[in-house]
């Protein structure tokens, strides 16, 4: 399977989330995903307000991340995140999944964790991050399972790039095997070259979060 540049730069989330992050790092991020035509950028909820300025006009989107970076915030405050970043101009949320209800077993909070997010994107995009290097694979089979049954669900997302490791092929292809058509993908964390973004595009992943968009396009 062959992606043309074009399909490429319409995958990637361009992303900025280190915490020393200054405000031109983001304008810089604003205009460079306007030069490259990129689906989106991410960005911290502290500055989606000044990223919704600098994209006013264009068809990128705004992607907000969450109850990030580790994901065991209350389900109140995520929704309350979720709602104030969407008022700021947002038009995505990547949320992390509550990893620690996960690994206690506690499923029926994670599923009303996860709902109470979708409730208030009120249709926005929603991306649930499973941050996959802290799963097992039952685990991770179990999480998307029940993403399935989420109404406002559009996306697994398979890490921050804040864990101990990213996105894997082989956690692409069990999430597509799962999912089939019916929820998208996206692979993030340390893709940082044209060679990773490929294999994770033929792998079955729809979105790229990296921070090295640029490199990617201009190799």
């Amino acid at each position: 399977m062959e992606f043309t540049k074009n399909q490429i730069a319409r995958s990637i989330d361009h992303t900025y989330l280190r915490p020393e992050g200054k405000a031109e790092a983001i304008v810089n991020l604003c205009s460079e995903a306007k030069s490259y035509g990129f689906a989106a950028v991410a960005v911290t909820p502290y500055y989606v307000p000044l990223a919704a300025a600098k994209i006013a006009g264009s068809d990128i989107g705004l992607s907000a991340a969450i109850g990030f970076p580790l994901g065991y915030t209350t389900s109140q405050t995520k929704a309350f995140e979720t709602k104030e970043a969407l008022e700021n101009g947002a038009t995505e949320i990547d949320m992390v999944a509550n990893i620690t209800a996960i690994k206690s077993g506690a499923w029926a909070e994670v599923e009303n964790d996860i709902r109470a997010v979708a409730k208030a994107c009120e249709g926005a995009l929603l991306k649930v991050i499973m941050e996959t290097c802290y799963l097992e694979e039952e685990e991770k089979i179990k999480l998307a399972r029940l993403c399935l049954e989420i109404e406002g669900v559009s996306f697994l997302k398979t890490s921050t790039g804040f864990g101990p490791a990213g996105a894997k092929v082989e956690d692409i292809k069990l999430l597509k095997k799962i999912v089939g058509e019916k929820l998208e993908i996206k692979a993030s964390g340390g893709i940082r070259n044209l060679e990773d973004c490929l294999k994770m595009l033929k792998a079955g992943a729809t979105r790229i979060g990296t921070s090295s968009g640029v490199k990617i396009m201009q190799t």
